[in-house]
């Protein structure tokens, strides 16, 4: 993800979305042994995790770990990959699809604004497992950073194979923030991250495993995002 001269360019930005198809999706909760089915309505969503040179040129300040323009952003908040999402729509002169209450903790999302959002957690294992059941799309040194292949950090965005739809580093490097609540009634305001990262052993890198935090409290060095628009 590049930026001219640090100022955000529309034809660039738009570049980077791939449209993902309509389709169904498999969901399933290990802690509640529940399954479900989801309807995924056509969308658009970047084919790489959002990078340090895209979150400085928008936010004015790096919060990553592992220093570099091309590694993926981490040590982000919830709050702070859906108030990134916000500056970039307000940079483009696209609609916002959150409201920010910081005092309540209340947040406001507009479903049918054209601006910036983070992905569904089902749009983003739709999109992981691109349309298949599988839980990786390849043997997984060959797609993704995690604790066997990583030297330890984070790595530039886009190198590992990607999926058959085109996205890169949707397993490993960082787990990737998801705009859904986990389950209210037992964690609150916890949202929900996926993915796996790269300090992750290989049995948690794949594309139906779930965790979870606070979406204010909670950052780390192996947790970042991607970006989705709507159609």
């Amino acid at each position: 993800m590049e930026t001219t001269n640090k100022k955000i360019d529309k034809a660039l930005i738009d570049k980077l979305f791939l449209l993902i198809p309509s389709g169904t999706v498999e969901m399933r909760d290990d802690r509640t042994k529940e399954a479900w089915l989801s309807e995924i309505d056509s969308f658009k969503l970047s084919k790489f995790l959002v990078t340090q040179e895209l979150y400085e040129a928008v936010i004015k300040e790096n919060p990553s770990t592992f220093k570099g323009e091309k590694l993926p952003v981490e040590t982000v908040s919830w709050i702070d990959a859906v108030n990134f999402c916000n500056e970039l729509s307000e940079s483009l002169a696209k609609d916002k699809c959150y409201t920010i209450d910081l005092a309540t903790e209340s947040i406001t999302f507009n479903s049918k604004a054209n601006g910036f959002r983070l992905p569904t957690e089902a749009e983003w294992q739709y999109a992981c497992q691109a349309g298949t059941k599988e839980i990786r799309h390849g043997e997984l040194s060959n797609i993704a950073w995690f604790k066997a292949n990583s030297n330890n950090q984070t790595q530039t965005v886009g190198q590992k194979k990607p999926n058959e739809w085109g996205l890169y580093d949707m397993l490993g490097n960082v787990w990737e923030w998801c705009s859904d609540i986990y389950d209210e009634s037992v964690y609150g305001s916890y949202r929900i991250f996926r993915g796996g990262g790269w300090c992750d052993q290989e049995r948690s890198v794949m594309a139906t495993n779930r965790r979870r935090s606070h979406p204010i409290k909670f950052k780390i060095d192996d947790l970042g995002f991607r970006i989705a628009q709507n159609k």
